[in-house]
Formats: C-alpha cells, structure tokens, sequence
C-alpha cells in the first residue's frame, strides 16, 4: 500500500479557483505520480461564488464529478445542462468530443468537488452522460456502488473495468473490501478521518493497493471515502 498525503499533491491558485492534484495535471508534473492503473486525475477544486470553466473541449476520458459542498453548474453541447449537488454523481463520457462550461451555480458560496478522469477502454466512444442521486442511507456504513463497467445497481456507467464505490462511514463503524483476482484498489478520503494497517489518513489523503485481497478500515471520525477497484 502506497499513502499519498494530502500535502504531498500538487497545488494551483488562480483565484476563483484553488485546486490541488492527486496526479500530475496542468502545471504539476511528478513522474513518480502519472495515475493509477486505469485512474489518471484527481482534483480537488474549490470554485469561488460565480465564478468557473468556460466552454472548453475534452475527448477519450471518462470524466467524474463529486460535488462535496455546494453547487455546481454544467452544460455541454449534448444539449445537457444541470445542477450537481452533495450526494450526486455525474459521468460524462468525452469519446470522440465533447466541450462543456462549469460553474458554481451560487453568487454566495464557493464550491467544493472532486473532478475525477479515468481513461476509458478504448478511444473514439459515442459521447454520453449521465447523473444519479445516491441518497445518505444507500452509503452509511457501507459501500454504495456509484460507477461500474456495467451500471449494475443503478450505478453510473464507466467504460472500463472500473468499479466505483462511496460511503459515509460513521466514527468507530468499520469497513472491508475484498478486490476480486490481481485487482488494484485506490481509496480517496474525501472528509474526516480513519485508520487502515495501523496508518491514519486524514481527508485528501489516498491509498493506493497492489497485490492485496482486502483492504479493511475503521474511521475514527465520521468520514466521507471513494474507492475505486480496477482492473
């Protein structure tokens, strides 16, 4: 298991925008920290009232937003357009092109979200999207599934072997994932705090897992995790 503290991330303050990156991105480059398996960003972003991205294109990635606190705005010339609140989770899938505009939906507070790309299974994908609520319950004290390769359980579609998990673990509640066959594991600590292996993570906080059956955890405060098992 490889720990990468929050405070190890790459950073970059525009202003309206404060962003700190798990993996190299934009103007941080680290060669020992190019991705993770099928996983390649991490940005955990903090956009100020109004402000945001302007109309901008991506293609061939998978791209997941997790909104932690607040607000935040899309539209992309598939004709979509919404608001992503606390408890959503948006996949839009760029294939052969796509361009969209964020912003925070609020003139009074900023928004605080996790923009998340894995690279998909192959290039040149019908652009798609989608967005579904996972409600508090479907996570407390367990893992919700939220994204799969095959959108099983009313999870969001990834196109890769990708399964994406959430909870809201409660302090002193315990967890156990068991990663099927030579899977890799990344788990993600959006809030709070716990303990895995005798290491604490705080939040911003990741682990990264090769070669290992099962991760176990405990929180030792009420914590908000994503775990991501691939291929």
């Amino acid at each position: 298991m490889d720990i990468i503290r929050s405070d190890s991330r790459g950073s970059a303050d525009h202003g309206w925008l404060k962003s700190q990156h798990t993996f190299s991105f934009a103007d941080y480059h680290n060669p020992a920290r190019m991705g993770f398996g099928s996983l390649r960003v991490i940005n955990e972003d903090y956009i100020e009232p109004g402000k945001g991205f302007g109309t901008h294109p991506h293609r061939d990635m998978e791209i997941i937003t997790y909104v932690i606190d607040g607000a935040l705005e899309h539209k992309d010339n598939m004709g979509n357009g919404s608001v992503i609140r606390p408890g959503d989770v948006q996949r839009m899938t760029a294939g052969t092109g796509v361009s969209h505009s964020e912003y925070n939906h609020s003139s009074e507070d900023r928004v605080h979200l996790l923009q998340i790309w894995i690279q998909p299974e192959k290039n040149g994908i019908q652009p798609g999207y989608e967005q579904k609520f996972f409600a508090p319950d479907e996570k407390r004290n367990r893992w919700r599934l939220v994204g799969s390769r095959d959108g099983r359980g009313n999870s969001l579609t990834i196109h890769q072997d990708v399964d994406l998990y959430a909870s809201l673990l409660e302090k002193g509640r315990a967890l156990e994932h068991r990663f099927g066959g030579r899977r890799l594991g990344f788990l993600h600590v959006v809030a709070g705090a716990i303990e895995s292996d005798g290491e604490r993570l705080a939040a911003g906080d990741a682990l990264a897992i090769s070669d290992q059956a099962t991760l176990t955890l405990q929180a030792t405060q009420d914590s908000e995790l994503l775990l991501f098992d691939m291929a």
